[in-house]
């Protein structure tokens, strides 16, 4: 069978890493380089963690998440994963840090609770004024998103994909499985995967009814000085509390210290608006002060614009249009998932099950 996957964000190239193990001849197409800075799977690091609040399927699925991370690694000969653990803060009664943790309870998972006063004590650049309490787990952490994109752009060309980047798709054919790029050339497949992200609605503008695209932005930060070292050893932080839907990456393995808050989104076409503007990182650092003290003197280094496609519901989404497959494992959420998402599509394709892969994507038992 020859599949044509379209994007190679993390989806497409674990799904076309997983279709070329099982045996599949796959060309992969992706309209810039790879890793494609433009592209939701382009930035430093990005999240992986337990912790679902009340998406419980998502929980636990998490389990097959690592499984699949770690075949991948066995793959291309690294672990692009730093296992920090994550943190919690709570700054209002049923915050959303507060509803991660109570699912935590609810599925059995282990973890530490602290008074606000232990968490600053534990972890310095917490205000403990701001805060209700902190929990904290040892498993999750930090997935290097450049890193993997590379390994596997050349484990691909190693193992005989054709892998072009700089490629743009013009249109499909969803019907007769044709991909027709934009010098040209027409490419014909048995089966065409559609993971181009915020992009996708390009291509299949029919899916609009169910996806919508959200430009948003990060900041990376750099800390005071006498909080450097803390910064350095400190977990994932899932959810910073209050009402701003903050998360933090620490800087590990070369990486910056990122911060990134839900409320900072906006809809827009996908290549709209992706030059940060004057003062943008300003804006997103303070999202974070509370529950971060002196917040004021942590310097903006970069900022970073994302695109993204979410549901309504934000569950993961899987679309057949004829011979087309349309994958959008995001709504902000779907780096972790990454590798099991590559491996349950390319099963469902060479199975002809794609609606059991669509109903694990989704996530609702």
């Amino acid at each position: 069978m020859h599949v044509i996957v379209v994007g190679a964000g993390i989806s497409g190239l674990s799904t076309a890493w997983s279709l070329v193990k099982k045996g599949a001849s796959v060309t992969l197409l992706e309209q810039g380089p790879i890793p494609n800075p433009l592209s939701a799977s382009g930035d430093q690091h990005r999240i992986i963690r337990r912790a679902y609040g009340g998406q419980g399927g998502y929980q636990r699925r998490i389990s097959e998440a690592y499984d699949a991370w770690d075949e991948m690694w066995g793959d291309v000969g690294s672990k692009h994963l730093v296992e920090t653990g994550f943190l919690l803060l709570s700054q209002e009664p049923g915050d959303e840090a507060e509803e991660y943790r109570e699912g935590l309870v609810q599925g059995g998972y282990a973890f530490e609770d602290m008074s606000s006063v232990e968490t600053a004590a534990r972890y310095p650049f917490v205000d403990p004024d701001t805060i209700r309490f902190g929990a904290v787990s040892a498993e999750g952490g930090v997935l290097l998103c450049q890193k993997i994109a590379v390994s596997l752009r050349d484990w691909l060309r190693k193992a005989g994909a054709d892998v072009r980047e700089n490629c743009r798709v013009a249109s499909l054919d969803a019907e007769n499985g044709v991909v027709r790029l934009e010098n040209g050339e027409e490419l014909t497949s048995d089966r065409v995967v559609v993971t181009a992200g915020a992009w996708v609605l390009g291509l299949l503008p029919e899916l609009g009814t169910s996806l919508t695209t959200y430009r948003t932005a990060v900041a990376y930060l750099v800390p005071p000085e006498d909080l450097r070292s803390h910064w350095e050893k400190a977990p994932v932080i899932l959810d910073v509390g209050g009402k701003v839907d903050g998360y933090v990456l620490p800087p590990v393995a070369g990486t910056g210290l990122k911060v990134g808050a839900g409320i900072h989104k906006r809809k827009s076409e996908p290549d709209q608006d992706r030059v940060a503007a004057p003062g943008e990182g300003t804006i997103v650092r303070n999202y974070f002060g509370p529950p971060f003290a002196r917040i004021e003197e942590y310097r903006v280094s970069d900022v970073v614009t994302c695109a993204y496609t979410f549901t309504a519901d934000t569950h993961f989404f899987v679309r057949e249009v004829g011979k087309v497959i349309a994958v959008s494992a995001c709504s902000g959420h779907g780096y972790k998932f990454g590798a099991a998402v590559g491996r349950r599509i390319a099963s469902g394709i060479l199975n002809n099950k794609v609606d059991d892969a669509r109903i694990w994507l989704e996530a609702r038992d």
